[in-house]
């Protein structure tokens, strides 16, 4: 069995209902307007995104979804800190997106969720 590294990705609800639709397996293609398919880390850091961005925008929901992916394939992409230490990203050029998610390992599944009317 190979070694997996956990990562979580903030996503609204339309994003969500095409992972549901998929079977909770790929991300949906990135719009042409998003060249970089980004990860992070750490959940602390996709539930900020998600309460603090998604809450106030759109929708005015947003959703932390965790999910695993092989370690050697995921080791080939940059890893970028924005703003701070705890604020790190994987980079994925959208035009992998689609072998991305063929080295996903198990479900996405939904870990948190916030809306507005909930903050």
């Amino acid at each position: 069995m190979s070694k997996t590294v956990t990562f979580y990705r903030p996503v609204g609800p339309d994003e969500l209902k095409l992972i549901e639709d998929s079977g909770w397996e790929p991300f949906p293609p990135r719009l042409p307007e998003q060249p970089i398919f980004y990860p992070v880390t750490n959940e602390e850091y996709a539930a900020q995104i998600a309460r603090d961005w998604n809450t106030k925008h759109g929708s005015r929901q947003g959703y932390v979804t965790r999910f695993d992916v092989n370690a050697d394939y995921v080791s080939k992409f940059d890893r970028k800190i924005v703003c701070g230490r705890q604020h790190e990203e994987l980079w994925v050029p959208a035009e992998e997106l689609e072998e991305f998610n063929s080295k996903i390992v198990g479900l996405i599944e939904v870990t948190q969720k916030f809306s507005a009317s909930e903050i």
